[in-house]
């Protein structure tokens, strides 16, 4: 696989909160992936890579530095619609952050992280979804928070066919 995705600005922003709802920037990222699927042993690897780029907030004039990522998510089928297994990621700036509002200079950020995950389809008014759950413990931060974060996502269709 081969893609690009966009970055739009989104929620609602203003420099004067302590906490915000979206980035106020624009961004592209592109990259690679493979997946390698045994259905007799019930297993599935994905890796994909990529680079990000964003573009420059203008309330703060910050512009991000490009970074590469690596992600990846190895599962056992336990049924044919239910899964559970392992996810990761690596992240790398890999050029500094630039612009007045970039307070600590061109600092570089890094970061680790891995954990379970669970997923499953299910139909619903003759509709198919598909729920994941996924959680993270991130270690060896570089110029960046680290903890945990929890990503629950709801993939559902835009209609029946």
């Amino acid at each position: 696989m081969v893609y690009t995705s966009g970055v739009l600005p989104t929620g609602s922003y203003r420099q004067s909160r302590l906490a915000n709802v979206g980035e106020n920037r624009r961004g592209l990222d592109f990259g690679a992936g493979y997946t390698y699927f045994n259905a007799s042993r019930r297993m599935e690897f994905s890796l994909v890579g990529g680079v990000t780029r964003y573009g420059r907030n203008p309330d703060t004039d910050l512009r991000s530095g490009r970074n590469a990522h690596i992600d990846w998510a190895a599962s056992y089928l336990i049924t044919p619609y239910a899964h559970a297994g392992l996810v990761g990621y690596f992240h790398r700036q890999l050029q500094g952050d630039s612009g007045s509002g970039a307070f600590l200079g061109h600092a570089k950020s890094g970061i680790n992280a891995i954990g379970p995950q669970a997923g499953a389809f299910f139909e619903l008014g003759g509709l198919r979804y598909y729920i994941n759950a996924k959680a993270y413990k991130e270690w060896g931060a570089k110029n960046r928070a680290e903890g945990w974060n929890f990503w629950l996502i709801l993939a559902m269709p835009f209609s029946a066919k």
